[in-house]
């Protein structure tokens, strides 16, 4: 099959006929968060109990009765009711989003959250049928005197985001691919294989300034261009999902939502290098995305969008997807590289670069889901668009995964240069203390980067993030997590964490970082357990800076970054762990001082019961007082206690 203008406008057409009598359109949140709270039992019921009404409902729409231009139509209104892919909204899912005018994406809604099936029978009885409002099901704005928002446009989540690349993840049905060729999809992708020459999109992308949004920020337009200059008649496109940050899933909701924005982005990358092949290298650990990826490249092959003819040039581009066994190390290209081709997923010195010999030897460009996903859009709108929204040097948006102590949590996308400040006390909603009520003064710091970033403090809360501003304070973007901290949190524990996660995912070729990253560890856990030392502070920066200078990868170079944030900007809190043998957030159980509160002890006795070497004393009804002596530490009068009264055990 040869793809032609005349054959997308004629799916489009198929696509907006098929809806021509849709009167409402109701979206279920269908990504992996919504789906695990219960989304999937939510639309099930939801359609049982819409058919029991009477009200006509359709879940799939008859394509194959609609003729080009000519559908049909019965005449008789329906409501359309499908799954989308992640809405971002994730501290309030299952979500379930009400569009009257089915036909226009961005016109306002009704957005249900936190839905269950118990909710299914008032939702149809009070909405579907009488056009009425469930308010106890809307989102209640805790910073805005509990104020009830309606749809998107009035969450001050959704209000404060810029969604460029997550624009259709929360409202196309993903596995549909007739809706995505009904807005647009794969017009970006024809133009450049049939209009624009191979340099003229190197150029375009070039021009826009999009940067890699898999951590690197290296410049897209420029990448392609190395790989074109190459004269190789094969060349490769990988599409890098693999994506390990702990607490990160921005590729993963983009695949989820809108598998096909970054099919015809490869394609695009493809005509821009003079591609044959591609490769989709995505973690096992994502089984959903898998399961909708493939979906959309097996309906791509079957439209013709992908094959030995593309779009009519006589020119061959397949995409094929590999599942990856969840090493963090293979998110570096040359270690990716090596797992696709049947290798352990070690890195490789550089150069030569994967865009002079990568894949088999052959030049390939590698890039991110969430870069490859804005290049339709900068194809589409252009270059000179595209800029209008970010910084001079970083253009665009980027999307962050954005958890911890935050009241929203859930996945945000905000042009670059916008401040901590906004994403945390606008969008965010605002920090939490650990019992999750608002405490904004309690914010402590954010932790941008994951494994290889570093954290920002109260003074960083109006520095504008892109890639240069954030490497200049020692942090960087990497794919995109954000950890917001509160004041009850041990820094040193933090950076204890993430280096236990890269001293894990050490692919251990590097003695630099192999036996570094153990080292580092090894002298965190003497801090935490009260055994660190003026010297020990002095040799966990040493080899701090000796790893980053002197490891192969990214991975390594990048590891010590959590451990030189907590120096550089929470030295007193170190401190206090090694000199006052103390640690002031209260988390560190060899630190803390065993205590019972007398203002919340009772004299219930039960601790003393419990307790399994006699270092509890009291009478009944009378505050008990423990002998840090004696005790153990065991956590046993802790966990009988009904008054919260036990600390520091």
């Amino acid at each position: 099959m040869t793809v032609t203008k005349e054959f997308l406008q004629g799916c489009s057409d198929k696509f907006h006929n098929a809806m021509k009598d849709a009167d409402r359109r109701i979206v279920i949140c269908a990504g992996t968060g919504c789906v695990a709270s219960g989304a999937i039992e939510v639309f099930q019921a939801l359609e049982q109990k819409i058919k029991e009404t009477g009200v006509n409902v359709k879940t799939t729409l008859d394509y194959e009765s609609c003729a080009t231009g000519k559908c049909a139509a019965t005449g008789k209104a329906f409501t359309r009711l499908s799954k989308s892919g992640c809405q971002g909204f994730c501290q309030q899912g299952p979500l379930l989003s009400i569009n009257l005018d089915p036909e226009n994406i961005d016109a306002e809604d009704i957005l249900y959250t936190n839905v269950r099936v118990a909710d299914v029978e008032e939702i149809v009885n009070t909405t579907v049928k009488s056009g009425g409002i469930v308010d106890r099901l809307l989102y209640v704005d805790r910073q805005h005197q509990n104020q009830r928002c309606h749809g998107h446009k009035d969450i001050p989540f959704y209000k404060q985001q810029h969604r460029i690349t997550l624009h259709a993840c929360g409202i196309f049905e993903p596995e549909d691919i007739y809706e995505y060729i009904g807005n647009r999809g794969y017009e970006a992708a024809r133009r450049t294989w049939t209009e624009m020459t191979p340099e003229a999109v190197c150029d375009e992308v070039d021009a826009s300034g999009l940067r890699g949004r898999g951590g690197g920020g290296f410049p897209t337009g420029r990448k392609w261009k190395f790989a074109l200059k190459e004269n190789n008649p094969v060349k490769y496109v990988i599409c890098n999902a693999d994506e390990g940050d702990p607490g990160a899933f921005m590729d993963r909701s983009v695949m989820e939502g809108n598998p096909h924005c970054i099919i015809e982005g490869m394609m695009i990358a493809a005509r821009g290098i003079a591609a044959t092949e591609g490769y989709i290298y995505v973690r096992l650990e994502y089984p959903l995305a898998v399961q909708r990826m493939r979906k959309a490249l097996a309906d791509a092959e079957a439209f013709g969008f992908l094959g030995d003819n593309i779009f009519g040039t006589g020119k061959p581009f397949r995409i094929h997807l590999m599942e990856g066994a969840g090493a963090f190390v293979c998110g570096e290209e040359t270690a990716l590289i090596a797992s696709i081709e049947g290798d352990r997923g070690m890195p490789k010195p550089k150069p030569p670069f994967p865009a002079q010999s990568g894949l088999w030897g052959k030049p390939t460009i590698i890039n991110n889901v969430e870069t490859l996903a804005a290049v339709p859009y900068i194809i589409l709108e252009g270059s000179k668009k595209y800029r209008q929204v970010g910084t001079e040097g970083s253009p665009g948006t980027k999307i962050f995964a954005l958890t911890g102590h935050v009241v929203n949590t859930g996945l945000i996308e905000v042009p670059f240069g916008a401040t901590p400040r906004q994403i945390i006390f606008d969008i965010g909603g605002g920090v939490i203390d650990n019992s999750g009520n608002i405490a904004n003064d309690m914010f402590k710091a954010m932790q941008i980067g994951g494994p290889s970033g570093g954290c920002l403090t109260e003074k960083h809360l109006d520095l504008p993030l892109d890639f240069d501003s954030l490497r200049s304070v020692g942090a960087m973007v990497g794919s995109g997590g954000l950890v917001v901290i509160n004041k009850g949190t041990c820094m040193v524990k933090m950076a204890r964490f993430f280096m236990q996660f890269t001293q894990n995912e050490s692919c251990g070729k590097c003695l630099l970082c192999r036996e570094g990253t153990k080292q580092m560890l090894a002298l965190l856990d003497d801090v935490i357990a009260g055994e660190g030392t003026q010297q020990t502070v002095d040799l966990l920066e040493q080899v701090a800076h000796t790893v980053a200078k002197g490891s192969l990868c990214a991975l390594g170079k990048t590891a010590p970054n959590p451990v030189l944030s907590t120096i550089n900007h929470f030295r007193e809190e170190l401190d206090a762990h090694i000199f006052q043998k103390r640690c002031p957030a209260g988390q560190c159980k060899e630190l803390a001082k065993p205590e019972i509160l007398a203002d919340k002890c009772k004299g219930c006795t039960a601790c003393i019961k419990k307790c399994p070497v006699d270092a509890i004393t009291g009478e009944r009804k009378v505050p008990h007082k423990i002998d840090a002596d004696k005790c153990i530490k065991c956590g046993e009068c802790a966990r009988v206690c009904k008054f919260d009264a036990v600390i520091g055990v």
